[in-house]
């Protein structure tokens, strides 16, 4: 609608929230066309469109509009902040940035209310800042609010990271002294603070009391039980669990088989581990990425083949698009199993989709490809991992270079040493300046020559051999 010729604020605001929640771009399109700069700094139509930032995962987008919306003259509300502090939830290291914008509410003259709290108190315990949700909680209660289930159940969260059990249960004794009944929700994180404390005694009595009250419908707190005995070096004890919630006929969706599936392979029980395996591709037909790439992991750690080409066929079937984990597994095994080729041509997949290469895991294969004297592929690998905007090892300079230089390859060779002659050692040196005499290539020479000299390396201590031309 249209107020004065002007289109009207809530149908600005309605427009963004509409065309928000299937385009984002399209949304702050419409936001960045408003003409009248006071419509545009209203605070409900910001509001509208940093919702719908936050909603798409764009916190820095987010915080970035808003920081220019304050320059033009918005005057933040509660609903603004609570916009944006649940943006922090999603993100890695949101704490930081929750913190700095709680600093800007006296400033616009606006008082945390118990959305707010409940806000902040889940951004502390998804950073495991137990003491500053405690000094959260303490300061409602100074304001006059009264922290509810959900206040009490982020500070408990908060120390599941490190296993507080005895202020977990001090805060369970204050809670049901106020009459606040701990719900499943509750009940599920004590059980992940016992379990990451070691307490795993207590913890099978509170998963005997979550299966009472009818909270242990699903294999999530078997589950927890399950990864924390395995990861203790308790399998057997982990394997009675695992035994014990299939008899029950506890709902799965195949977790419970991939945390132990997992158990298996850490203990090398490779055998049971690819028969779980297996048992598992036949029961849920439907697999997630965490899922196949477990049980990819104990085809390839069994030595499986025709196990893992199914697994990889199954993926490109389900139309599942590998991870960093998948690759890391596959390029492990196929150097394993000496298919140093494949290896090779799943590096550069991974490369290309933008994924991380780890050093060590390229630094292996580049030496069994110059072993198997696959030069250029060993020197491929090298210069990925190279312009990854990293610091590379400087062994892995003068690995390839031994590689380049068996393969008579001595264009790519000179690269390398120009870039990082004072990283190679003179020994290394020598042989290079020797082979590249040898070879002939007067285009080069004194190019060559002047690298060797500012490496501190003596010209005369290259023995050349005399060069026909």
């Amino acid at each position: 609608m249209q107020q004065h010729g002007k289109i009207s604020v809530s149908t600005y605001s309605s427009c963004i929230k509409f065309v928000g929640a299937k385009n984002v771009s399209k949304a702050l399109e419409i936001y960045q066309s408003i003409p009248d700069e006071s419509t545009k700094i209203n605070v409900y139509i910001c509001n509208s469109i940093l919702s719908c930032l936050v909603k798409n995962g764009k916190l820095d987008s987010c915080i970035k509009l808003f920081d220019q919306m304050k320059r033009d003259g918005l005057k933040p509300d509660v609903v603004t902040y609570n916009t944006l502090l649940a943006g922090c939830i999603k993100v890695k290291n949101g704490y930081p940035k929750a913190i700095e914008l709680i600093g800007e509410l006296p400033h616009n003259g606006i008082q945390m209310d118990s959305v707010m709290y409940g806000t902040v108190l889940a951004i502390c315990a998804s950073n495991g800042r137990s003491e500053e949700a405690e000094n959260f909680i303490q300061q409602m209660k100074v304001e006059g609010h009264s922290p509810n289930i959900y206040h009490y159940s982020s500070l408990l969260n908060s120390y599941s990271w490190k296993g507080d059990y005895k202020k977990a249960d001090e805060l369970m004794t204050e809670m049901k002294s106020i009459g606040l009944v701990p719900n499943k929700v509750m009940m599920t994180t004590l059980l992940k603070v016992y379990i990451k404390g070691g307490l795993f005694d207590r913890s099978r009595e509170l998963l005997s009391e979550l299966e009472s009250a009818g909270y242990a419908e699903n294999e999530m707190p078997y589950c927890m039980l399950m990864d924390g005995l395995s990861k203790a070096g308790k399998l057997e004890e982990a394997r009675s669990i695992f035994d014990d919630m299939k008899g029950k006929g506890v709902r799965s969706d195949g977790y419970a088989n991939s945390i132990m599936i997992s158990a298996l392979c850490r203990s090398k029980r490779f055998k049971e581990a690819k028969e779980l395996s297996r048992d598992s591709e036949t029961t849920y037909e439907k697999c997630d990425l965490v899922m196949l790439n477990t049980m990819l992991c104990a085809y390839c750690r069994a030595g499986e083949m025709e196990s893992v080409m199914r697994m990889m066929k199954k993926m490109d079937e389900q139309a599942v698009s590998p991870d960093y984990n998948t690759f890391h597994i596959l390029i492990k095994y196929f150097i394993k199993e000496k298919l140093h080729l494949l290896a090779y041509q799943t590096t550069l997949d991974m490369h290309s989709k933008g994924h991380r290469l780890e050093e060590e895991l390229c630094s292996s294969l580049i030496y069994h490809l110059g072993k198997i004297r696959a030069q250029a592929e060993a020197f491929s690998v090298y210069n990925m991992l190279r312009y990854s905007k990293r610091t590379i090892c400087k062994e892995l300079h003068e690995k390839i270079l031994h590689i380049l230089i068996q393969g008579n390859l001595l264009k790519d060779a000179y690269i390398v040493v120009k870039d990082n002659a004072k990283m190679i050692s003179q020994p290394t040196l020598k042989k290079f300046g020797r082979a590249f005499m040898i070879s002939g290539n007067i285009n080069l020479v004194n190019d060559v020559l002047k690298v060797l000299h500012g490496s501190g390396h003596k010209i005369d201590q290259v023995n050349s051999q005399p060069v026909t031309i």
